[in-house]
């Protein structure tokens, strides 16, 4: 069995209230049938694939790549975070009872993942327990910074706490609006800044303490955990020499990178090698970023591709880690 846990939508509900409110959303959609796309005003362009919004498409999407269970998630487009509290309140419950509809088109291969209005805590702990009473979900996807806010600044606590008490895993998923300085041209923004904002978040959270303080909250990182895992030493090496790293905790981040699970995305079969050297088979799951064009259209490939892989190892990143995630058995599949 084969899960994907990154897997990405932008729900019917979503897309009709954008077309027929474009300026209350600060987004538009345009063309017709198959050419539509999303134009958000923060600089978000991208084609409205039919997987995005019908479950059949994402089915057959999931048929034609081997993968029998996907976690859908919303792509990061939707997380709202510079909206107002009724804004981002309203987008948050359109976008989950979204979800919420493409996951009962067929609930044996579908899984639910929320989106919450982080920069709006209060908001963000009802949404988080509305999808867990009204829909079981078990995880929610948070950006890796809230439009410039670390997710270590107190005021976000509360939420990671109650995430953690509600046995939501944290799908970490980097997101960005415009340009960033030095990363204009070649699409860096997404193939540098992408992996770098994680690595950032990740880092800030090893230090920080926080993750000691919730020892029990489960994060996955998306793209393999960015830059992390490849430069861990250089982080391991700076909280032994460095007195600020210190500060809050501590513990080495080379224990501390066993509290985090990656997904597969990384595009090349030696690095996804050393990643489960790293942290373990049992800490990596299949992601393909579905249907975006840096995804993985052939995670079988990508599997068998990883040297020296044993059944063991196969089995947790297909399935094992994932079905630890969403507290799932796998004697029902």
């Amino acid at each position: 069995m084969r899960i994907d846990i990154h897997s990405h939508v932008v729900p019917d509900r979503v897309v009709e209230q954008i077309s027929q409110f474009p300026t209350e959303y600060l987004a538009r959609v345009e063309g017709q049938n198959g050419a539509r796309k999303v134009v958000h005003e923060q600089g978000y362009v991208y084609p409205l694939f039919d997987e995005f919004h019908d479950p059949m498409a994402k089915l057959e999407s999931m048929d034609r790549k081997g993968i029998d269970i996907s976690v859908i998630s919303p792509a990061p487009p939707m997380f709202y975070y510079w909206a107002d509290v009724d804004l981002a309140q309203k987008m948050a419950r359109l976008v989950n009872d979204g979800v919420a509809d493409m996951v009962s088109a067929n609930p044996a291969r579908l899984r639910g993942m929320a989106t919450v209005p982080m920069q709006h805590p209060d908001a963000a702990i009802a949404e988080m327990e509305r999808v867990v009473r009204d829909y079981d979900f078990k995880a929610v996807e948070i950006g890796t910074s809230i439009e410039g806010e670390q997710l270590i600044e107190d005021r976000f606590r509360p939420v990671l706490k109650r995430a953690q008490d509600l046995g939501l895993f944290v799908f970490a998923h980097p997101y960005y609006v415009g340009a960033k300085k030095g990363l204009e041209s070649f699409y860096l923004t997404n193939l540098i800044g992408n992996p770098l904002d994680t690595a950032v978040m990740v880092a800030n959270l090893m230090y920080s303490g926080v993750l000691e303080e919730l020892p029990d909250l489960n994060i996955c990182l998306a793209h393999g955990g960015g830059f992390t895992p490849y430069q861990l030493g250089r982080l391991v090496h700076g909280h032994k020499v460095r007195p600020e790293t210190r500060q809050f905790t501590q513990t080495s981040p080379r224990e501390l990178i066993r509290r985090f699970y990656f997904d597969s995305l990384v595009f090349d079969p030696a690095a996804l090698r050393y990643l489960i050297d790293l942290v373990g088979a049992d800490r990596v799951c299949i992601g393909t970023d579905s249907p975006f064009d840096m995804g993985d259209e052939h995670p079988d490939q990508t599997i068998t591709s990883i040297p020296q892989l044993t059944s063991q190892e196969e089995h947790d990143v297909c399935c094992g880690t994932a079905l630890q995630l969403l507290q799932e058995g796998s004697s029902g599949f």
